[in-house]
């Protein structure tokens, strides 16, 4: 027994409190139900969502991926992005051949609605994927009706 130490645990130490932690995924459980936005893999990708007067605009970070691994579409109310990237590395010398494939896709939909989708845009720039989402001209519903 020698060299080792009990582990006495110390009051000055804050104490874990079980119930705040299920309170805190319970919460967090609910607001991924009731959020617009949406992942389908466990690795997401940073994604900014604005809402400005006439359009929506989605700010996604790609960092390493090229313009060819992302996909964007638009049906029913939902954007969807999705990228899918392959990476191959080959390490050669005289005894071996070593290679690794990676291959990984994100997948992220929005619930956006009110959207012209023929006049949706995208763009992207060092990494930074951003679409431009106008919205549909708002008609005017409200009207003066007169007594007959």
């Amino acid at each position: 027994m020698a060299g080792l130490t009990p582990n006495k645990k110390h009051k000055s130490m804050p104490q874990k409190d079980n119930m705040v932690d299920f309170n805190s995924m319970v919460d967090d459980y609910i607001d991924d139900i009731q959020s617009p936005v949406q992942s389908s893999t466990t690795e997401d990708f940073k994604l900014d969502v604005k809402e400005k007067k006439g359009e929506y605009i989605v700010d996604a970070e790609f960092a390493g991926y090229d313009k060819e691994d992302i996909q964007i579409n638009f049906d029913n109310d939902i954007l969807v992005i999705y990228a899918l990237k392959k990476e191959e590395i080959n390490d050669e010398n005289e005894w071996y051949i070593h290679r690794e494939r990676t291959f990984s896709s994100v997948e992220r939909r929005i619930h956006l609605p009110n959207v012209a989708a023929g006049d949706i845009k995208a763009s992207f720039v060092n990494g930074i994927l951003q679409v431009h989402i106008p919205k549909e001209k708002e008609l005017e519903v409200k009207k003066a009706i007169q007594i007959e």
